[in-house]
């Protein structure tokens, strides 16, 4: 197990606010994935502590359909959904600091709500532009957590909008093409790009940018 009994009772305890069923869709394959077993099996423990998580699982490989459907790029990789995808990912085992993100994004999906302020709401409302936020994150950074759950909140209250949490230790290729000398570092559509924690409103700014 990845998971001690300590850090169960804290699961429980934040789980005790879930609402709706939560399905975990996580992507895997046997060969050439280092941490793709160890991924599978922290979801499966984080939803065998709540009776509202669902676990499913998929090769990367010989589940094209899933593949495509979910517009899976890189794995182990980790979809957050309840009645309908809400376009939020983890590109890399959550663990770290970014356990705590996945919990966060659980039960906000659960409780339906993403947390955004009205306004936050009100600006991205009319937003019509596919948009896809990747946040580059390391597991021992610990403002990143809060980058990556803005990013779902956005994702979550606009269809148009899909968030990733990627954990660039897992995936370097991509510090090499973003040029990331720090994290959290935000990519977005491929035009926008800025490092650093910053507050909701001005991480709306940015993403109203693209």
């Amino acid at each position: 197990m990845l998971l001690d009994s300590r850090i169960i009772d804290k699961i429980k305890e934040r789980f005790s606010a879930l609402k709706e069923r939560v399905r975990l869709i996580v992507f895997t394959q046997e060969f050439e994935c280092q941490f793709c077993q160890e991924n599978r099996t922290l979801n499966e423990e984080i939803a065998s502590v709540s009776d509202k998580i669902d676990v499913e699982v998929f090769d990367f490989q010989k589940n094209r359909i899933e593949v495509e459907r979910y517009r899976i790029s890189q794995i182990p990789a980790t979809v957050v959904m309840g009645d309908r995808d809400y376009g939020l990912r983890f590109y890399g085992i959550p663990g770290g600091y970014e356990f705590n993100s996945l919990l966060d994004t659980i039960v906000m999906v659960s409780q339906r709500e993403s947390g955004l302020s009205a306004e936050s709401k009100r600006r991205i409302k009319g937003w019509n532009k596919p948009t896809r936020i990747q946040v580059m994150v390391t597991l021992t950074c610990p403002y990143c957590p809060q980058v990556v759950r803005t990013a779902h909140q956005l994702a979550f209250e606009n269809e148009f909008i899909t968030a990733e949490m990627v954990d660039i230790t897992e995936f370097p290729h991509l510090v090499s093409k973003y040029q990331v000398y720090g994290v959290p570092k935000v990519v977005i559509n491929e035009k926008v790009q800025f490092e650093g924690a910053l507050p909701e409103e001005a991480f709306i700014d940015r993403l109203l940018e693209v």
